[in-house]
């Protein structure tokens, strides 16, 4: 893959354009300020570009912008509203389901209706499969290449990188391509097609399946299972999954297992990771994944809520706001609760520099992922991370690796669930008046579609994505977001035009920019 593109100049003023300080910036006089503009960055989805003010070897202030504006909110405005399931799922080729999923869901609030058990646990099937499919390719194809750069030959553990993730070279690519293929024909049998299925509906799925293509399932995901257990961790799943803290992890780096896991972690002492990309270290999760066949078992593997200063606390949805200070839209003088909210594109000069809105909970940016999802889940080594180091590189990575592996188990579990020969959707009527905002989490983080229905039409439609949340602009307060903030102190050594500890920071949030605007 080609390197990513930069360009690099000196301003006069190095915050002109910034909306406020970020936490523990330092002093920076005008001789020693360089602006870097670094992007677009190649291996992400979507088109995205960083301005970074580097002073003293360091990141001082950073603007994230999403260059790429869209509208798929204003295409769906006037429609019918069952259209929403045809047309979000639009937004972004590689996690459809996730946008189909939240778009069902907001429908079901609406109708009042809920789905049919074997509908729930197929659904969950569906989005676990492309969620895990998004774990996998991240690690292997977006973010390990980067440490078989030539930047870091010489490191002890480079020649084992670079032979295995080399950009196009590389044995991983290839591997884990095989297994990402054996994992999406679980949406053949139960999808149909993948992506942008429209087999997920507010009261179920389309389509169920009999006893041998259950079986088929099993088989399918047993492939899947062997291939992650030789490869990636080098023992069973249960194992990855059962960490319960970082001496645990750090055992496992020093004398575990061979395998992708037991490398990344090598490189990520050598390259002391976990002090890299700390954020707010405030998290939310919707939750996803209700569990059982009962009607009433709403228990879901990954529980929604907050985790902040060590503790879970509970998601007041309503307090969720949307700032377009920063943002090339119009209605930007306060922020605006999604359902009152608006998506008309305006170019601003001043202080706007992104098409990303700037989602806010209770006033505050909030991180979500695969990260948070663990923390409020309570997974303990995930938990213990955190309370020695934060949100890092190190942690965001090994929660989506761990959750993988918890994911993979529970996906074995709901297929053994599935009863055919019963149903699989509920009797879906016509959509009421009314409004309801579909929760979801994608592979990226919490994902939420605020759905009004007024005389039978889509009177308004807010959507906001995981990195929408993670990659958003300032605020009215001049607060960065949390990958703006995250960013500040990240080293530059001499002569560094695409700074690698940016990269790493980047991708360890593993953007999918197609969906952050609309």
């Amino acid at each position: 893959m080609a390197p990513d593109t930069d360009r690099v100049s000196k301003d006069l003023d190095p915050l002109a354009g910034f909306g406020g300080e970020p936490q523990g910036a330092s002093d920076m006089s005008e001789k020693d300020a360089t602006r870097l503009v670094v992007g677009p960055f190649n291996r992400v989805e979507g088109d995205l570009e960083v301005r970074l003010d580097v002073a003293d070897g360091q990141v001082r202030a950073a603007e994230v912008n999403a260059t790429l504006f869209r509208g798929i909110e204003r295409i769906l405005e006037g429609r019918d509203p069952m259209d929403a399931l045809a047309i979000a799922p639009r937004i972004c080729g590689i996690c459809s389901v996730s946008q189909s999923h939240a778009a069902a869901l907001a429908l079901a609030g609406v109708m009042g209706i809920g789905p049919a058990a074997n509908g729930r646990v197929a659904t969950n099937l569906i989005l676990a499969t492309e969620n895990l499919a998004d774990h996998l390719t991240h690690f292997h194809l977006f973010f390990m290449p980067d440490f078989a750069r030539a930047d870091y030959e010489g490191r002890p553990w480079f020649a084992r990188a670079h032979a295995r993730f080399a950009a196009m070279r590389g044995t991983a690519a290839r591997s884990i391509l095989q297994t990402r293929a054996l994992l999406l024909h679980v949406m053949g049998v139960l999808a149909g097609h993948w992506p942008h299925t429209l087999a997920i509906q507010p009261g179920g799925v389309s389509r169920g399946v009999g006893m041998q293509e259950c079986a088929r399932l099993g088989s399918i995901l047993a492939g899947v299972r062997a291939a992650l257990e030789e490869n990636l961790f080098g023992t069973v799943l249960e194992d990855v999954a059962g960490l319960a803290d970082a001496a645990a992890l750090e055992r496992w780096r020093a004398q575990g297992p061979q395998g992708d896991f037991r490398l990344f972690l090598e490189i990520a002492a050598d390259l002391e990771l976990e002090q890299s990309g700390r954020a707010y270290d405030r998290f939310l999760s919707y939750g996803a994944y209700p569990g059982g066949l009962a009607a009433a078992d709403e228990a879901r593997l990954w529980t929604g809520g907050l985790f902040v200063d060590g503790a879970t606390r509970k998601l007041e949805i309503a307090a969720v706001t949307e700032d377009h200070a920063a943002s090339h839209m119009d209605d930007h003088d306060r922020p605006h609760p999604p359902f009152a909210g608006s998506t008309i594109p305006r170019l601003r000069d001043g202080a706007a520099y992104s098409w990303c809105k700037a989602p806010r909970l209770s006033g505050l940016p909030y991180e979500t992922g695969a990260l948070a999802r663990q923390l409020v889940a309570g997974q303990p080594l995930v938990r213990d991370l955190v309370a020695r180091g934060g949100g890092n590189v190190l942690s965001r990575v090994v929660a989506r690796l761990v959750e993988s592996a918890r994911m993979l188990i529970a996906m074995e579990g709901w297929v053994r669930m599935l009863r055919p020969g019963t149903p699989w959707c509920a009797i879906q009527g016509p959509v009421p008046d009314g409004r309801a905002v579909g929760m979801t989490e994608a592979a990226r983080g919490a994902l939420g579609h605020w759905l009004r229905v007024e005389g039978g039409r889509i009177a308004g439609y807010q959507i906001i994505a995981p990195t929408t949340w993670n990659f958003s602009p300032r605020d009215g307060s001049g607060t960065p977001g949390p990958l703006e903030r995250a960013l500040v102190g990240a080293p530059v050594r001499p002569g560094e035009r695409t700074p690698l500890s940016v990269q790493h920071i980047v991708r360890s949030f593993d953007p999918c920019m197609a969906c952050t605007v609309h």
